[in-house]
């Protein structure tokens, strides 16, 4: 058994333009930084192809993906808003990570590998469910959480969101159900994009108790992350009993990133990942998908997605 590493070279056909902080780059220095931690090797490369846009319709509305589709055909410059820059190739781009993620899904829930990590892009947590926000084209991650719920039968996924800014998109997707858990820590709303996830945000309808938002302050670091960890989010896994585990895995929180204002080190992401790794095993029989999202600073991305695969493999060794 083994950690499957979702990876495609056409990630990189998303051209964000020059000065853009989501660039492809951000891909290159993950890359080059599993090879020189001598992980590479050490993962499974599953082949996967493009979603199809039925199923990305499943959670956004169909005129949002045509739409998509269309803009990028059209080589518009970007998507609703000046932050969601795209190219011609962006949309295809968009359908492959979709796809990729929902491929670790099927192969964890096969039994095929113990877990995975998807080092896609664009990211998705942001994007709502007829609109494009940060950087994000279509629900990476909430896409996978509702394959799992409505083809594969589970009952109860948990999602947890270490990325430093509120999953608005993943939590509206998803929020009016209870099959689905999502907890989301993040740099408090007041201070940081998009401008939502207050604790008071708990779900709606029949999903109201099944959406915990942990806003921290600006300027915490490991310690803060550690608390919130120890007194909500391992509780609320707990008491969930998930029976998959998936992870919005940003690396912004970084002390490092351009994009917020929290101090986290590589160590705190560390410590993060090996606590979820060690709730997979209790919940869910260690099944769990880790799908990235932010990370801004290239060195401070690589030492965090090296630490976060590292905790993986272990996992699965």
């Amino acid at each position: 058994m083994s950690t499957a590493l979702i990876y495609d070279e056409r990630f990189l056909h998303h051209k964000t333009g020059v000065g853009h902080p989501e660039r492809p780059d951000r891909l290159r220095a993950v890359m080059q930084g599993l090879d020189e931690a001598g992980l590479l090797g050490r993962l499974h490369r599953p082949a996967f192809s493009k979603a199809d846009p039925a199923y990305i319709q499943r959670l956004h509305q169909p005129e949002y993906v045509r739409r998509c589709l269309d803009s990028c055909q059209n080589n518009l410059p970007f998507m609703d808003t000046p932050d969601s820059t795209i190219c011609v190739d962006s949309a295809e781009v968009a359908l492959l990570a979709a796809g990729g993620v929902l491929e670790a899904t099927k192969l964890v829930m096969a039994g095929s590998v113990d877990n995975a990590f998807c080092a896609v892009r664009p990211p998705g947590h942001h994007a709502e469910a007829g609109e494009s926000m940060g950087f994000c084209l279509f629900g990476n991650i909430a896409l996978a959480a509702d394959h799992l719920t409505r083809e594969q039968g589970l009952q109860r996924v948990a999602i947890v969101d270490f990325d430093v800014h509120h999953g608005n998109g993943t939590q509206h997707l998803l929020e009016d159900r209870e099959d689905v858990l999502f907890i989301s820590l993040h740099q408090e709303p007041i201070t940081c994009y998009p401008g939502t996830g207050y604790a008071q945000e708990i779900g709606k309808a029949g999903g109201e108790g099944f959406t915990l938002n942990i806003p921290l302050a600006s300027g915490g670091g490991d310690e803060i992350y550690r608390e919130a960890f120890e007194s909500q989010v391992l509780p609320r896994l707990a008491d969930y009993r998930p029976e998959f585990l998936l992870i919005s895995a940003g690396f912004d929180a970084a002390v490092e990133d351009p994009l917020a204002e929290m101090d986290v080190t590589t160590e705190g992401f560390e410590w993060m990942s090996r606590r979820l790794v060690e709730a997979a095993k209790t919940h869910c029989a260690g099944r769990l998908v880790s799908v990235l999202e932010g990370g801004y600073d290239l060195g401070a991305l690589s030492r965090g997605v090296v630490a976060h695969v590292s905790a993986l493999l272990e996992a699965g060794g």
